[in-house]
């Protein structure tokens, strides 16, 4: 490889990784016009939590078949892209397979013999994904907010990993001197012979080819990450790190609300009286949430991590019930909205115009979050640790708080709460009047 190729190499791979780094800050933009929430506790747990979960992928193997093809897939990625480090050293210096003068031919023939059964594994694997989403009709692939881009975004990235794979094994088995030299060709010695007949300029061009081509194919999927849900390939690790610590079952208190029934129970305070010189009201600009900057920044980063497996909707006991609910909509909704303030805000020179929409009733019904009975299935259920239940929950609060928008039967109870300290609408003197019945 001349001068020529090596500055050509130089000016792809710096446009590659400067697309990419304008994606990251754009998706670090459109994360950060969440509310602020501090996730900084604990950070022992936290970094417990990012290496058992998302790197160790502990929540994934609970469904064996699918958990353990997707750890072929994930190694494989993970391991493989030691030689695409070589690729970029290659490319950039015009040597040829650099690492097998450093660290010796044994140690590099073992590698690249374990990069082949990999990426052997990984197609294979792949075609079984195809299969599985394309034509076994499990249910959770065939939902309606899978139709269209999703689905067509699933089918993608698993066509870009054959791809990928193949032109692995084909510059291999096309690489003569390394043919020649016996090392590190499990599976691509058995696809060299394809080629025998060929002359030994086409062989090289072809070899050539598929090493421009697999290394052009990396840099297109690395930018094609923002706009796929295979996002959580990088964002699963901050997630998993910026979860929430706290019970399933707790849910956070509005300082305010807090503030006020602690009056309300306080039979010396007077409950006009306005504060006091140096102090303030923990008012809230709004109670809850109705579009994507009400909710906090990690609630932002669980919707671009979402991976779209289905594995919350289809545990959902409200969705199992033939109820409107869909936890994996619930965050494919959000991150659609975020997208879409987030061209806004590219459109009008940095600020959003309001656009007459918000996530609420555009995007998501007051039905589908009436349907949900809290009950976090779908958190336990996520492999990397994704909670539709808090922008649910955030999103009731605003219905309630700032609409009185509750259902007829939650307006009901928390009347009767109100008046009797109960539920029911019963006196509270006639609680107990159901013990003497016989």
């Amino acid at each position: 490889m001349g001068y020529l190729p090596n500055i050509f190499f130089i000016i792809l791979f710096v446009a590659g990784i400067g697309f990419f780094v304008m994606n990251v800050r754009k998706l670090s933009r459109n994360i950060k016009l969440g509310k602020e929430v501090d996730r900084n506790d604990n950070r022992s747990e936290r970094w417990k939590n990012m290496a058992m979960i998302a790197i160790g992928q502990s929540k994934m193997v609970k469904r064996p078949l699918s958990g353990f093809l997707h750890i072929i897939v994930y190694l494989g990625f993970i391991i493989i892209n030691i030689e695409v480090l070589e690729i970029i050293i290659d490319g950039i210096f015009g040597t040829h397979r650099i690492f097998q003068g450093y660290i010796g031919s044994g140690v590099y023939g073992f590698l690249i013999g374990t990069f082949e059964i990999l990426a052997l594994l990984v197609f294979v694997t792949v075609i079984i994904f195809w299969t599985r989403r394309n034509l076994s009709n499990i249910k959770r692939f065939l939902s309606t907010e899978m139709q269209g881009w999703s689905k067509k975004d699933g089918n993608y990235i698993l066509y870009f990993e054959m791809v990928l794979m193949t032109l692995f094994i084909v510059m291999n088995a096309t690489d003569t001197p390394f043919q020649e030299a016996g090392i590190g060709n499990p599976i691509s010695q058995f696809v060299a012979p394809l080629f025998n007949g060929f002359s030994a300029a086409t062989i090289h061009t072809i070899e050539r080819s598929s090493w421009w081509v697999h290394i052009i194919g990396i840099l297109l999927f690395l930018n094609y990450l923002y706009y796929s849900k295979h996002l959580h390939i990088l964002l699963a690790f901050p997630n998993t790190y910026f979860a929430n610590l706290n019970p399933k079952g707790q849910f956070n208190n509005l300082a305010s609300v807090t503030n006020e029934v602690k009056l309300m129970m306080d039979s010396d305070a007077d409950p006009y009286a306005t504060p006091q010189e140096g102090e303030e009201e923990d008012l809230p600009e709004k109670f809850g949430a109705s579009d994507v900057t009400d909710l906090n920044w990690v609630q932002l980063l669980n919707a671009y991590t979402c991976t779209e497996c289905g594995r919350c909707t289809s545990s959902c006991p409200a969705n199992l019930t033939g109820k409107k609910l869909s936890p994996r909509k619930i965050m494919m909704d959000t991150r659609d909205r975020l997208e879409e303030v987030g061209r806004n805000i590219d459109e009008n020179k940095g600020t959003f115009k309001d656009d007459g929409k918000q996530l609420l009733n555009d995007y998501i019904s007051p039905e589908e979050l009436w349907a949900c009975t809290s009950c976090n299935a779908c958190l336990e259920e996520c492999p990397v640790n994704i909670d539709p239940l808090s922008i649910i929950m955030d999103m009731r609060r605003y219905l309630v708080m700032e609409q009185s928008a509750a259902p007829q039967e939650l307006n009901m109870m928390m009347t009767n709460v109100e008046n009797n300290g109960a539920p029911w609408q019963y006196n509270q003197q006639d609680r107990l009047n159901w013990a003497k019945e016989e």
